[in-house]
């Protein structure tokens, strides 16, 4: 069995009947936007977010749910796709998932207003059913993630990024949006708990853990083969790199700033930053610090009593750092 699905195992049913809840709640009486909507609800991905959401709710309250936690998982999965449909007008992307992004197939103008629907959706959703304690856990983590792409997008100018700047990009930037899924599924079932703060605690080590992994993927993996030094190419410096040019020579560094700043569209000399990275321990650092971050979200486990749901968040742990892609 997948290990995903190994995952949703206990909350098969829920994440069924979420399903057909989040479809629901994504309707409207314009024929352009339901076609918009439908594309997207058919190109999910693993839906990881609500999974945390089910799991921790769980996990907390000995296997209740409750119709604030379909709220809580829908709400997020709708302000995760208003972000990521905004994300690709930023980024000019085509590709989403493999597929056509909404602004390659309709044009950013439908795009940005696409987005702006399912965060009101999503804001309404709440607002209508009084879960004010939800929205703020959701608009909290909307607000931290547009800090850390706008903090990113600063230091990217200067690439003065210290590894304690890093660790607060990646904080706001995707653990987030991670904290804010396991506290919302504790929040769901048993509001104003303590469960609340630590399971936002334990979705922000996992998304720590996460985003390490993903910069991680730049540098190659025996799994993928080449290393894609994509986020070289956009002066995205990422902990590898940041533990390397504070270790350097002013010799090297000078180097290294000059290649990521003047020659990041040089494929040889991009190769040769990824080589020096990798000989000066880059890589070992970034991996001994997303694996404490596991560490430590493991051990915040550890503080509940055994179940198939507390199981399952492990594997999730897990997942995260060992994944392929």
């Amino acid at each position: 069995m997948k290990i995903v699905e190994q995952i949703k195992q206990p909350i098969a049913y829920e994440m069924d009947l979420f399903e057909q809840k989040f479809q629901l709640s994504m309707s409207s009486k314009v024929a352009l936007l339901n076609r918009i909507t439908h594309y997207i609800v058919n190109r999910k991905g693993k839906q990881m977010r609500p999974m945390f959401v089910f799991l921790v709710s769980k996990m907390v309250s000995n296997g209740e749910v409750s119709e604030r936690t379909y709220r809580g998982a829908s709400v997020i999965e709708l302000i995760h796709t208003a972000t990521l449909v905004h994300d690709d007008v930023v980024d000019d992307s085509n590709r989403r998932r493999g597929f056509f992004s909404i602004n390659a197939l309709w044009k950013n103008k439908i795009a940005v207003l696409i987005g702006d629907y399912l965060l009101s959706k999503g804001l309404l959703l709440s607002i209508d059913n009084n879960d004010f304690d939800l929205l703020k856990i959701i608009s909290i983590a909307v607000r931290e993630m547009s800090e850390g792409e706008l903090l990113q997008i600063e230091k990217a100018r200067k690439l003065d990024i210290t590894e304690a700047i890093y660790y607060e990009i990646i904080r706001q930037k995707t653990a987030t949006l991670i904290a804010a899924c396991c506290s919302l599924g504790a929040a769901s079932v048993k509001p104003d708990s303590q469960d609340v703060e630590t399971m936002r605690k334990f979705g922000e080590l996992i998304g720590m853990a996460f985003q390490i992994k993903d910069d991680l993927f730049d540098y190659g993996d025996t799994q993928i083969g080449k290393p894609t030094g994509i986020d070289i190419k956009e002066q995205k410096m990422t902990l590898p790199l940041i533990y390397v040019l504070n270790q350097a020579s002013k010799k090297d560094k000078r180097w290294l700033i000059n290649s990521i700043k003047n020659h990041n569209k040089d494929t040889k000399r991009v190769k040769e930053v990824i080589a020096f990275v990798k000989e000066n321990g880059g890589l070992d650092y970034a991996i001994n610090k997303m694996k404490a971050f596991q560490t430590e979200a493991l051990q915040l486990l550890e503080t509940y009593p055994d179940s198939e749901y507390k199981n399952s968040l492990k594997l999730m742990v897990n997942y995260v750092i060992e994944r392929k892609k």
